[in-house]
C-alpha cells in the first residue's frame, strides 16, 4: 500500500512526490491520472473532515447553549429546533467524511508499489537487465528433447491421464519423475535451513485479509482459487500465509532479519495466461514450489534481498545449471514489487531461458496492508517493515531444468550429482527406474 503521507509531500529538492510517481506508473505502464484522482480524492477528504469538524463544533456550542437555557428555565424550542438541524448535519458530514476515506482505501489498493532508483526504465521483458550468469549452456551432441517428451517416453510424467481426472494444466508424476520432485524439494529446504532459514510449513488456505495483505487482492482477485461458501481460498504461493505470520503484530527490532523459508503446493487459476504454456510442466494449475521469505528492517532490506539472491542462486549452482540472473524493469516488475531479480535457467529442449524463480524486495508495501511493525527501540515509536520473497526454487521448473540439461541420447536422464543421495544412490533416470 502506497503511503498517503508520502504521496502528498515533497522531496528534498523540493519535487512534488506525486510528480515522481506519475512518473513512475507511466514507467510501469499504468495510466498517471490513478495518481491525480488520489490527490482529488484527499483533497475532497479533507473539505468534508474540515467540514464535519466546523459543523460538530456548533453541535457542541447549541448543545451548551441548550443546557444553559434549560437550567435557567427559559425557552428551548428555538435552541432545540437548531441543535437537531446541527446533528442531522453532522451525521452526514461524518458519512461524507467516512465514504471519502472509504474512496481513497479503495483508490489506493490498485496503485502498484513504488519504484526503487536501482530499477531500471523500461517497457516490457525485453528492456530487462542481464548482469549476472553462471556456466555455459548444455551443449549436446544430439537433439535435444522437450521435458514432456522425455516424461512421457520414460512414463514418469503423465498429461493425457491428469486431464482425464482434473482438466488441463495439471500432471501426473510417476516413478522416478515423482521420486526426483522429492528428492529435489528435500535437496532445497536442507539447503537453505542449513543457511539460517527457519523452516515453517503453513495453511494452503487463506482468508481474503491475508490475500490483502500480500497484494494479491483486491486486484489479482481472479487468480485465485476460491473455496465455495466460505472465506477460504487456496494459495497462490507460501508467500501468502508466512508473510502474514505476523500481520497486526509488533516486532522487536533485535529478533530481525526473520528468515523462512517453506514447501508447498501452489494453486493458481492462471486466469491471465490463455494460450500460454500450456504443454509441460511451466505453467500449471497446481504446482510445487520452496519459498523464501524474510523481515527486515529498512535500512538492511537491500542488503537482505542481494543474500535472497544467493540463496537461491545457490540451488542451481550445486545443481551445475547454466542460468542467467536479471534485474526487471519497470514495465516488467511485479505490482507489489520496489525491485526484483528474476533467474532464468537456460532448457536446451527449448532452447530459450524459462524464469525458475523471481526474488522481489517490497519494502513496506506490504507490511502497510498486514500491518506488520518493528520496534527499534525501547519506546520507540513502530515503523512498518520490509518484506522480501522470491523462489527457492519452484521445484517443477527445477525438474524441467533437470529433464532437458542432464538427458541422454537414449531418453534417459542422468541424475546431477548433488542429488543421487537424495535419489537413494540412483544416478539414471529410465522407463522403470
Amino acid at each position: 500500500m502506497i503511503d498517503l503521507k508520502w504521496l502528498t509531500g515533497k522531496s528534498p529538492e523540493g519535487e512534488a512526490h506525486v510528480d515522481i510517481y506519475k512518473k513512475m506508473l507511466k514507467a510501469r505502464g499504468e495510466d498517471p491520472k490513478l495518481a491525480d484522482r488520489i490527490i482529488e480524492l484527499n483533497e475532497e477528504r479533507k473539505s468534508n473532515i474540515s467540514n464535519f469538524e466546523t459543523k460538530k463544533a456548533e453541535q457542541n456550542q447549541a448543545s451548551q447553549k441548550f443546557g444553559q437555557a434549560k437550567k435557567k428555565g427559559e425557552s428551548v424550542d428555538e435552541l432545540l429546533k437548531e441543535l437537531q438541524s446541527l446533528s442531522q448535519n453532522v451525521k452526514e458530514l461524518e458519512a461524507k467524511s467516512n465514504e471519502a476515506t472509504e474512496k481513497i482505501h479503495n483508490h489506493l489498493c490498485f496503485l502498484p508499489n513504488v519504484l526503487d532508483e536501482d530499477t531500471p526504465f523500461g517497457l516490457s521483458e525485453d528492456d530487462n537487465k542481464v548482469f549476472k550468469e553462471f556456466g555455459e549452456k548444455t551443449e549436446l551432441s544430439f537433439t535435444a528433447k522437450e521435458h514432456w517428451q522425455l516424461g512421457e517416453e520414460n512414463k514418469t510424467i503423465d498429461f493425457e491421464r491428469a486431464g482425464k481426472v482434473s482438466g488441463s494444466r495439471f500432471s501426473y508424476l510417476r516413478a522416478s519423475g515423482a521420486k526426483l520432485e522429492r528428492a529435489l524439494i528435500q535437496f532445497m529446504l536442507d539447503k537453505h535451513v542449513e543457511s539460517g532459514y527457519e523452516e515453517i510449513f503453513p495453511p494452503l488456505m487463506v482468508n481474503a485479509k491475508a490475500l490483502f495483505g500480500t497484494s494479491n487482492f483486491p486486484k489479482f482477485q481472479d487468480d485465485v482459487f476460491h473455496i465455495k461458501n466460505k472465506d477460504a481460498y487456496l494459495i497462490p504461493t507460501a508467500e501468502v500465509p508466512i508473510t502474514n505470520f505476523y500481520a497486526d503484530e509488533i516486532l522487536e527490532a533485535e529478533n530481525l532479519p526473520q528468515k523462512f523459508v517453506s514447501y508447498t503446493p501452489c494453486f493458481r487459476a492462471e486466469a491471465g495466461s490463455y494460450g500460454k504454456d500450456t504443454k509441460g510442466l511451466i505453467r500449471q494449475h497446481q504446482f510445487n514450489k520452496v519459498e523464501l521469505v524474510k523481515f527486515t528492517r529498512p535500512e538492511d532490506s537491500n542488503e537482505e534481498h542481494e543474500k535472497l539472491l544467493e540463496s537461491a542462486e545457490s540451488i542451481l549452482k550445486d545443481l551445475e545449471l547454466h542460468y542467467q540472473v536479471v534485474k526487471l524493469c519497470s514495465g516488467d516488475i511485479s505490482f507489489g514489487a520496489k525491485k526484483c531479480f528474476d533467474i532464468n535457467v537456460w532448457l536446451p529442449g527449448q532452447k530459450a531461458y524459462r524464469e525458475i524463480s523471481s526474488c522481489s524486495n517490497f519494502g513496506d508495501f506490504q507490511s502497510r496492508r498486514a500491518n506488520i511493525r518493528y520496534r527499534s527501540g525501547k519506546g520507540e515509536k513502530p515503523q512498518f517493515i520490509h518484506t522480501l520473497n522470491g523462489s527457492g526454487l519452484a521445484a517443477g521448473r527445477t525438474l524441467v531444468a533437470v529433464y532437458e540439461n542432464y538427458q541422454q541420447e537414449d531418453g534417459s536422464i542422468k541424475v546431477p550429482e548433488a542429488l543421487v543421495s537424495y535419489m537413494g544412490g540412483q544416478k539414471i533416470i529410465k522407463v522403470n527406474a
